[in-house]
Formats: C-alpha cells, structure tokens, sequence
C-alpha cells in the first residue's frame, strides 16, 4: 500500500513538473519581434546613437555655455557679435528672427526654423561629456521641467532639432553638415533609450 501511494505520488510530481515545463516560453517564443526580424536595439546601443547626434555641432552650436552662439562648421563665434539676449532670442536690436526665419534662406545661407533661439544656459552642452548631457537632459531643474515623456518628445518632434537634418547651405552655398545617425534611426534610439529607463553609462 506504501510503495503503491509513493509511486503515485512520484507520477503526480512528474505530471505536474512536465505541464508547468511545457507552459513555459521556449527560447524566443512569446517574444514578439521588431519588424522586419531584427533583434531589439540595446538601450545603451541607443544612447551611443543619440549622443552622436546630441554632441554634433549642429545642436552644440546652440547649446552653448556662455551669452554667445556659435557658427559654421568650425563652430566660430557668430557673426555681428550676436548676444543670447534675456530670453535667448538675441539683443533687441539683434533678435534672432531678424534673420533666422521659419525656413532656410539658400539665397543667403541663413538657416531657418520655427522657434529659432539659444538654449537656456541651464542647458547648456559646450564642453560637456555625454554623461554629462544625459544628466542635463534627464534633470528638471536643467531641462524646463520637462518629464522624460516630454524630453523625448522635444529631442524627436520639436522642429527646431529636427531642423539638423535639413540645414541647408551656408553663404558660399556649400551645404551644411549633417548629424552622423539618419533622422528615422535616431528618434527610433531616443525612443528605445527611453522605454528602457533611460540609463546612463558610467564615465
């Protein structure tokens, strides 16, 4: 009677432990792919393609750490001794929509795009690591308050920043340079940065 309970017992344990085992997701099953069968970018992956573009000149040039903007691909003083102003929008006698108006101008080479301004120096990234301007990026009291919703939505929506990727030609009618990552890849990195928390490499 013993020895007939046990093996029960031990075909009962069995039974179970095989339907719990086949219930389980197998290697890649359950997991839904991305489209077109590739493996789901790394965050930290991500972050090296955000900051490629987020430490390029064409968002340094207005990111800058002092009252002054910078220029051109060598990133010069700009021209006419142009001054933050107040609010970023430049001098009164020297507003940055004098000359910066909604579109690039190819005639003259002035770029253009809507809101054209400095960032707050609470923003600034002149001279910062990557490390350094995740930290900014992601902390309120340096980015306008800005949730992480609302950072992701400025870094891929705002036309401003995604002006760096239509900048036009600068008054010899050479074009400007581009940011290093295409525009689909780098919102779609900010985007998979983000989902994934956001983490920051150590230095």
């Amino acid at each position: 009677m013993k020895k007939a309970y046990l093996f029960y017992t031990l075909f009962l344990a069995a039974g179970m432990a095989l339907a719990y085992a086949s219930s389980q997701p197998q290697d890649g099953e359950g997991i839904t792919p991305p489209p077109g069968g590739e493996e789901p970018e790394d965050a930290l992956q991500a972050f090296d393609k955000m900051m490629a573009v987020l430490t390029h000149k064409r968002c340094v040039n207005c990111h800058p750490a002092g009252g002054r903007p910078r220029q051109g691909e060598d990133s010069h003083y700009h021209n006419f001794n142009v001054q933050r102003g107040a609010d970023g929008h430049g001098l009164p006698a020297l507003r940055c929509g004098t000359c910066h108006q909604r579109e690039n101008n190819d005639y003259s080479g002035v770029p253009g795009a809507p809101e054209w301004s400095l960032a707050p120096l609470s923003m600034k990234w002149e001279g910062l690591s990557r490390v350094e301007i995740a930290r900014s990026i992601l902390d309120p009291a340096r980015n306008g308050g800005r949730t992480l919703e609302e950072t992701v939505h400025h870094l891929t929506e705002h036309e401003l920043v995604l002006w760096a990727w239509e900048p036009g030609v600068d008054a010899n009618g050479r074009p400007r340079e581009k940011p290093p990552v295409p525009k689909d890849e780098y919102i779609k990195a900010v985007k998979v940065w983000a989902e994934a928390g956001a983490p920051i490499p150590e230095e």
